[in-house]
């Protein structure tokens, strides 16, 4: 697997769901997290788990503390 640099994870209020942004060297990777039922006011050690989990699903390996969350 690759090693992800960092992530972000953002509630996207169009569309009602947690969006997880996954950055490696350059390159950024955009991801909703509609697959996975969160809610909005989740704790941030589940978000933390949607980021990884969001991430391996692409291939990409994330540390969780390398997990930045905006409410």
């Amino acid at each position: 697997m690759i090693k992800a640099d960092r992530a972000a994870v953002a509630w996207d209020p169009h569309k009602k769901a947690w969006r997880v942004r996954i950055q490696i060297g350059e390159e950024v990777i955009k991801r909703p997290a509609s697959g996975h039922k969160v809610s909005r006011e989740a704790a941030d050690d589940m978000l933390r788990g949607l980021a990884v989990a969001t991430a391996r699903d692409d291939g990409y390996e994330l540390d969780p503390a390398a997990v930045s969350i905006a409410r």
